[in-house]
């Protein structure tokens, strides 16, 4: 089978591999769909960010069943999934109380142990979300970072009748953009430094853009303040400045979900700090996308979500591409993040 394997110094390559085979009860083998670039693979690649290599990344991704263990009753061949990447212990305190996301001891697919970019992969039964009919292979592809938006919602308490506002307009937060539509918000507002970015946002649903770039924190403040109450802001960019930015344009206890991973260290002022304390702020980390019954609600909205058709996937994807292809794609990155998803087709 073919994999790609990322080397030590962000060298891509396709290599032919022996098809993986099933050593326990409780897994199943899948032929992979469609597989993703998250953009938490890009240091694993370019910035010496992997636990290990040579290594084979991806964990955003769906396939078919084609083998299961003799203890599997949840799966049947032919079934198609989504990779759930985390696999907690299930046994420490943290996973005893469902905090699955927070496990001591965890693995997880395309990071810790190999992953989804090959055409042949063999997870643990939990690694797997049963994806319903009507569902289809590109769309379980886009399970994982969904669910990411998805849990900061629901650590929020959801967002029906409040004002949602998505500080980045990055992948994450265009889907968690819809997602927050989808799950009744009131109205949603969008912010970034890319005007094609507002402008899909728009399209997808958006009340309101805001190109921080060319305004001024008081004045998005101000252009937000008729929603100001009963507010839900999402920092999904991951930069030291939008961290701020959100703190700087909430609302009078507003919740500030912050779902970006910081490659920086951050400092607040007194003055931005003294805001948190000023607006009683909810500040609100997130961390991956778990909850209970595993893998959790975050999973079986989505699954609705993408059913009722309330999604739109299309305009977030900038290439789907074979092995090669892939690579050529990834390795023009040179480091950057990505403006659209990157995928590998695997079928």
């Amino acid at each position: 089978m073919k994999v790609v394997i990322v080397n030590d110094g962000g060298n891509l390559s396709v290599t032919e591999m022996e098809k993986p085979k099933i050593t326990s009860s409780d897994q199943i083998l899948v032929k992979v769909a469609y597989s993703g670039l998250c953009g938490s693979d890009i240091p694993r690649i370019f910035h010496q960010g992997a636990h290990y290599y040579p290594i084979t990344l991806g964990h955003e991704f769906s396939g078919t069943v084609t083998e299961i263990g003799n203890d599997v009753t949840e799966f049947t061949i032919g079934d198609l999934i989504s990779c759930v990447p985390l696999l907690p212990c299930f046994k420490c305190d943290e996973c005893r109380k469902h905090y699955y996301s927070l496990c001591k001891n965890y693995t997880f697919v395309g990071s810790r142990i190999s992953g989804g970019f090959a055409e042949y992969i063999v997870l643990n039964k939990k690694n797997a979300f049963k994806l319903p009919q009507g569902v289809t292979p590109l769309e379980g592809a886009f399970f994982e970072p969904m669910t990411v938006g998805m849990h900061a919602l629901l650590l929020a308490d959801g967002c029906r009748d409040k004002n949602v506002i998505i500080v980045g307009g990055g992948t994450i937060g265009l889907l968690a953009m819809q997602c927050a539509k989808a799950m009744g918000a009131k109205s949603i507002a969008v912010i970034d430094i890319n005007d094609t970015r507002l402008n899909l946002a728009k399209s997808l649903g958006a009340d309101q853009i805001y190109n921080s770039k060319n305004l001024s924190p008081e004045e998005i403040s101000q252009a937000l303040s008729i929603n100001r109450f009963e507010q839900i802001v999402l920092e999904t960019a991951g930069s030291p400045i939008t961290v701020k930015l959100a703190i700087e344009i909430a609302g009078p206890r507003a919740k500030i979900g912050l779902v970006g991973t910081l490659h920086n260290d951050i400092t607040l002022s007194e003055k931005t700090f003294g805001l948190i304390l000023r607006k009683e702020l909810h500040i609100l980390g997130s961390w991956m996308n778990y909850s209970a019954p595993w893998p959790g609600e975050e999973w079986q909205l989505v699954s609705q979500f993408f059913l009722e058709g309330k999604i739109k996937l299309e305009p977030l994807i900038t290439s789907i591409g074979d092995f090669h292809t892939f690579i050529a794609q990834v390795t023009e990155l040179n480091g950057h993040p990505m403006n659209g998803k990157i995928l590998l087709n695997c079928m």
